[in-house]
């Protein structure tokens, strides 16, 4: 079976967040997709893992997102780096520059965080790391030119609302299809190729949004499916 290409390198045209996702369609470890939830426990609590959520984390409320404005499911490292999110929020309306430690941090929580995500998404398995390790996804994002645009950053939660809207239809028809995909795999071994491209797409969409909502860049996701 010819594996579709997923996973296309930005052009320099395109959106400041990369991520790519080495594909994974036939003969599936069949055992650690049966027990995949319960294997995925320690990364969930860690860095959670792929969904849409709302979430106010540097106030302490949360209603299983990823970060102060952020789409996902955090883990207690998600918690810190939705934190830091809110203390640049304040430093990047004072000073139009984002403290660095608190972006590196958020840019290592990222990276952990959809090395995680893949697995639990069933793209992937490998079990990932603990960390930085090496793992067969590849997440990037440049640190932002200073300034950065205060009006942006200021409304940042208001412009996230319609990604949320629609990241949460399509997050439910993403479940559906991981369902599909999961008995598919158990009796197959393999993932069909039309749910793991679309649910790559689907999730591909919930990291740009999710890095805009880290306050990592100011340029506005796309409304779309396409790298």
């Amino acid at each position: 079976m010819t594996e579709p290409t997923i996973s296309p390198s930005v052009p320099p045209a395109g959106y400041p967040v990369l991520l790519e996702l080495e594909p994974c369609l036939e003969n599936r470890n069949r055992l650690t997709v049966a027990f995949r939830i319960i294997l995925a426990i320690p990364q969930l609590l860690l860095v959670g893992g792929p969904g849409v959520g709302f979430v106010f984390a540097g106030w302490g409320v949360s209603r299983g997102g990823s970060g102060f404005f952020s789409a996902g499911s955090s883990g207690v490292l998600g918690a810190v780096a939705g934190v830091c999110a809110f203390i640049a929020w304040f430093a990047i309306l004072f000073t139009s520059k984002h403290p660095r430690g608190l972006w590196d941090l958020t840019h290592f929580y990222m990276r952990w965080h959809v090395k995680a995500s893949a697995y639990c998404a069933l793209f992937r398995d490998e079990y990932p790391p603990f960390g930085d390790g090496e793992y067969p996804v590849r997440f990037e994002v440049e640190y932002p030119e200073i300034p950065r645009n205060k009006l942006s950053v200021g409304l940042r939660i208001f412009y996230l609302i319609p990604h949320y809207i629609l990241l949460a239809v399509l997050g439910i028809a993403w479940f559906v299809t991981t369902v599909v995909a999961w008995f598919a795999i158990l009796f197959t071994g393999n993932y069909p190729p039309g749910l793991y491209d679309f649910g790559f797409k689907v999730w591909r969409w919930q990291v740009r949004v999710e890095a805009y909502g880290f306050l990592m860049r100011d340029e506005y996701p796309p409304f779309s499916l396409e790298a």
